[in-house]
Order: C-alpha cells, then sequence, then structure tokens
C-alpha cells in the first residue's frame, strides 16, 4: 500500500473511495468511456456528446479504475480487452466496492458468445453491447440504462403518501 496525493494505492490500484453524487437534474450526465481503441473512443465520445452526455475516457483498466475514484461517472461504457486489467476484471472490482457499487455498466465487446454476455451480467453488468453497433443503438441502451436507474419522482411520492394513508390492518377475534 501506498499514499499518493489524496489516493491510496493497494497492489498499484487506486482506492475507490468516491462519494456517492445524487444525480443532478439539469446537468449533463457523466459517462465514462472505456477503450483501448482510440478511434472507438473518438466515436462513442462524439456520439454521446452529441446527444448532452458528458464524457471521459479511459485505454486501460488501471486508467478507468482511476477516473471513477477522481470523479464517480453516472455510467461506464467498458470494453473487455483492455491492456491490462480487463473489463471482466475491472467490472469486478467497481462492483467489489460499496462507493462503486452501483454505477451502471454496459460491456461493450466484440465477443459475441453467450458465454461472455453471461460472466459480464455475473459480475454486475447491466447490459452488454456487441460491438460493431450503431450510433442510434449506443444511445438507445445508453439513455434506457440510466431511465433505469432513476426511480420517477412521482411514484416515490405516490408510494410515501400511500404508507402514510393506509389503513393499519388488526387482527380480531371474534
Amino acid at each position: 500500500m501506498s499514499l499518493s496525493g489524496n489516493h491510496l494505492y493497494v497492489s498499484s490500484v487506486p482506492s475507490l473511495s468516491v462519494e456517492n453524487s445524487p444525480i443532478s437534474f439539469g446537468m449533463p450526465q457523466l459517462v465514462l468511456v472505456v477503450d483501448d481503441e482510440s478511434d472507438i473512443v473518438d466515436l462513442v465520445s462524439l456520439n454521446l456528446i452529441e446527444a448532452g452526455y458528458e464524457v471521459m475516457t479511459a485505454s486501460t483498466g488501471r486508467a478507468a479504475l482511476e477516473k471513477v475514484a477522481a470523479r464517480r461517472p453516472d455510467l461506464i461504457l467498458l470494453d473487455l480487452m483492455l491492456p491490462d486489467i480487463d473489463g471482466f476484471g475491472v467490472c469486478e472490482i467497481l462492483r467489489s466496492t460499496e462507493a462503486t457499487a452501483t454505477i451502471p455498466i454496459i460491456i461493450t465487446s466484440i465477443w459475441r458468445s453467450a458465454g461472455s454476455r453471461r460472466l459480464g451480467r455475473e459480475l454486475g453488468a447491466f447490459d452488454y453491447l456487441a460491438k460493431p453497433f450503431s450510433p442510434d443503438q449506443l444511445i438507445d441502451r445508453v439513455q434506457r440504462t440510466l431511465a433505469a436507474q432513476v426511480p420517477p419522482v412521482a411514484e416515490k411520492k405516490d408510494a410515501k403518501a400511500s404508507a402514510r394513508t393506509a389503513p393499519k390492518r388488526r387482527n380480531v377475534a371474534v
């Protein structure tokens, strides 16, 4: 273990003690794009920015973990074939840390096998998007994934109201 600045490094992997920040309405949601192919990163980033998202990028698994430790993204697009820690390893590390366990992850990979999809889901990925994919598919998956993470405000209020007004049940012996 070593301490460098505000980061604690354990076996060269930064501590993932990020603050859980609430979703800010009206501000662009932050998507971390993790891929070692710069052309893919550029195209995916361009499409996300055009759709109104803020983007940060990483080209290795270690860099992705460092970015998450520095600033918690709302969603991660994660390639599996990375030069240091593969996408499965990154997913497993993120899911094992309380501060990052709830960040939705969409795996993006050329691997199309059912086994890869199943392993990704077992390790906590929300979705799996096989390459190549269209910009429309990308944006649709990102929007659906982010929408699934935020419960509608009206439902929250209705649930609280019904809990307060629900009649109490009583057992009556006759």
